[in-house]
């Protein structure tokens, strides 16, 4: 097996540069591997001052001149493309929507569905392009029949192969990873960066949400969907306290509660459902947050589907671990019950399933089932 397309010449690459260091250092790589390269910087907002600076190395002025810098240095032309009404459309608006809707989603795991390797792949494929290259840790396989696997990086501590979960068979087929295999510390990348001359060497990582200027999830929540007193209740439907909006609250949340009085019990209480309905948040103790099973939909395979009940590992979040599962596919639907259960598991969030390294696909929690003796 091997980390590279089985081709006999060089691939055109379109490197996908965010003006951080990790796309300056694969576009590097790509570069110096032989292949045909030209980077391109994603404007995903019509007013790139509203998004997050200094420290994001993903979409704003100071990151387009910082991948502009970079790609210079390495030697290849460099393009701006203007995805910002695909991006509102497609991340944001749906960001927001599920916030609404009492979801909790992942807009950087939307953003790689929908912008990278749709948007950007199609608009390359369409011009010539063999493949579109990121920074991303992760690895892809290729089988000596030709078909192509993904699967984590290979330092665990840096793998990013939950968020490329999204990705198809056809999207894997044009896809270059070349950070995938590095087994060195993020201050050794930035150590390659300097020795390359890429001036976003000591330019700090990206974190948070890139459309969310000051890091004010809520606060943007609430400018975009208004104010919207409700009712916070424990799992009597006693009310304990108020909010001003629903879509303020995430599962598992414990901090900004704002309840007046302590649990009888004295211990800390979390949030356990969000109803946008009747705009009302549960509160309860953790306990209550073990989940045994969930339903998923919308699955996206990294190639083909699974044709009958299995045991993987599934990740729930893109920083958390694994666990142990078993799941079925029926009637469109993934239905995941847990080894041992689970706390924290939020509808809407992505579920990936593994197969020991390879990645077999992923899809968007609908419904979770709780442990009984947690909710009697």
């Amino acid at each position: 097996m091997t980390d590279t397309p089985q081709r006999t010449r060089p691939l055109r690459v379109l490197a996908a540069m965010s003006g951080g260091v990790d796309s300056a250092v694969a576009a590097a790589r790509a570069a110096e591997a032989g292949h045909d390269v030209t980077g391109v910087h994603l404007a995903l907002s019509a007013n790139p001052q509203s998004f997050r600076t200094g420290a994001r190395g993903c979409c704003t002025i100071e990151d387009s001149r910082d991948a502009r810098r970079a790609a210079d240095v390495i030697g290849i032309p460099f393009y701006v493309w203007d995805l910002a009404d695909r991006f509102r459309e497609d991340v944001v608006e749906d960001f927001v929507a599920e916030y609404e809707a009492g979801r909790t989603p992942n807009p950087c795991l939307r953003c790689n569905e929908k912008i990278k390797f749709a948007a950007l792949l199609d608009k390359a494929l369409a011009l010539g392009f063999d493949a579109v290259c990121t920074g991303h840790y992760a690895k892809i396989v290729t089988l000596p029949d030709g078909s192509r696997e993904l699967h984590r990086a290979s330092d665990m501590a840096k793998d990013q192969s939950y968020v490329l979960g999204v990705l198809d068979e056809r999207q894997l087929a044009h896809a270059l990873f070349p950070l995938g295999d590095t087994l060195t510390s993020k201050d050794e990348i930035r150590a390659e960066a300097e020795r390359r001359g890429l001036a976003v060497a000591k330019k700090p990582d990206s974190h948070d949400i890139c459309f969310i200027a000051d890091g004010d999830t809520q606060g943007f929540l609430a400018k975009r969907l208004g104010k919207a007193e409700g009712d916070i209740v424990d799992e009597s439907g006693t009310k304990v306290g108020t909010h001003e909006g629903a879509y303020g609250f995430t599962i598992g949340q414990r901090k900004g509660l704002r309840i007046g009085h302590p649990a009888a019990d004295g211990k800390p209480r979390y949030v356990l459902d969000i109803s946008p309905v009747d705009n009302t948040v549960t509160v309860g103790p953790a306990a209550a947050l073990d989940v045994t099973g969930l339903t998923a939909i919308k699955p996206r395979w990294c190639g083909t589907a699974p044709a009958a009940p299995g045991v993987y590992t599934a990740q729930l979040r893109a920083h958390g671990g694994e666990t142990e599962v078993r799941a079925e596919l029926t009637d469109g639907e993934l239905h995941v019950t847990f080894t041992e259960p689970v706390r924290g598991v939020a509808p809407g969030q992505a579920i990936v399933l593994y197969d020991d390294t390879r990645v077999v696909g992923s899809a968007t929690i609908a419904t979770t089932a709780r442990r009984e003796a947690a909710t009697a």
